[in-house]
């Protein structure tokens, strides 16, 4: 991808650079223009290496990932970055699990235990923030972990599933209110939190997972009067906007064609592994397979969802046995494409 004549990122900073930091980053640019693969910075702790990889960024502008080994570096980095470029996306993209027991099977003791998993909502929203940016905007740095290689759904499949409302087109609240439902958002009468919708008259209340602050959408005769982001306690107007795009609330959305032929690859696969256990002798392998992907297929047809949904990723996302999972790289790849 070539790099930008105009950066679409602005460094704010009361200082400039100083010693041996602007022959740093001139070295690095002439490295990485020239298509050099791999480039390494070295300096001592408190040399500035943090604001040299800045000036870098502003100078390439591209969208951006740094990986780091832990959550307590990454929030760090996440910090700096976020005063050094308070205009552009700098987005915090780490696992979201407070505490996580893979599931396990004792075969001693024929003993299957279930996973247990504690998420952290905050952290949660900020993927939702990465994954939005990146298929909205080109001005993204995403400080990361090794969660930047775990499955997600293909970027397509996200900016597929956005819902675009715009002042002045004619649509009704209830139609709206049913292309967010079909989205997974929960409806409400009540209070609002977080992937909540909730409509009053003409007043229509979104809450995205992604934001801070939830959306209201003012309805009238014509269709959409006034679009307006609202304080989360007090719902005082904060903006105005003349249009929405509005994300799924799960990171896990395909179109009704892509899940019914996944539904059917599901089924042909599960005859498949039946047959093999069969052939193998091995009967209670064979109904203990059958039953749990039955019960699977079944929920999935009832609630569009089921648990431990992420093991059927392949048939969702249509890849062949052996391709790897879309990961956060992907959605890379795709602000790339794109802009």
């Amino acid at each position: 991808m070539p790099m930008s004549d105009v950066s679409m990122f602005h460094l704010h900073s009361e200082y400039d650079t100083a010693g041996d930091q602007e022959q740093a980053i001139d070295k690095l640019m002439e490295q990485i223009e020239s298509g050099q693969e791999r480039c390494v910075l070295m300096g001592v702790t408190g040399s500035g290496k943090t604001f040299a990889m800045a000036n870098i960024i502003q100078r390439l502008g591209l969208p951006t990932l740094i990986l780091s080994h832990n959550k307590t570096l990454a929030r760090q980095l996440w910090q700096e970055m976020s005063e050094l470029f308070p205009e552009n996306a700098v987005e915090y993209f780490v696992s979201y699990y407070d505490y996580y027991q893979p599931e396990a099977y004792l075969p001693n003791r024929d003993l299957y235990i279930d996973k247990e998993l504690q998420m952290n909502e905050r952290i949660e929203q900020e993927r939702f923030s990465t994954v939005a940016s990146l298929v909205t905007r080109p001005d993204v740095i995403t400080v990361g972990t090794v969660s930047a290689i775990y499955g997600l759904n293909p970027p397509e499949a996200f900016q597929e599933s956005y819902l675009h409302l715009q002042v002045g087109e004619a649509r009704e609240p209830q139609d709206v209110m049913r292309d967010l439902v079909e989205m997974q958002y929960r409806r409400t009468t009540g209070d609002i939190a977080r992937g909540d919708v909730r409509l009053r008259g003409e007043v229509l209340d979104v809450w995205m997972p992604s934001r801070d602050d939830p959306i209201r959408i003012r309805f009238g005769w014509d269709g959409i009067e006034k679009i307006t982001v609202c304080e989360a306690v007090s719902w005082e107007p904060l903006d105005d906007f003349e249009e929405a795009w509005i994300h799924p609330k799960e990171f896990y959305m395909t179109s009704e064609e892509r899940f019914l032929q996944a539904i059917e690859d599901i089924e042909d696969e599960l005859d498949e592994r039946i047959n093999f256990y069969e052939r193998e002798g091995r009967d209670l392998e064979a109904h203990r397979i059958e039953q749990r992907t039955k019960f699977d297929l079944e929920m999935l047809r009832e609630t569009g969802s089921c648990k431990g949904v992420e093991n059927y990723s392949m048939h969702f996302d249509g890849r062949q046995p052996g391709d790897r999972p879309y990961c956060l790289l992907d959605f890379y790849r795709y602000c790339a494409e794109s802009y």
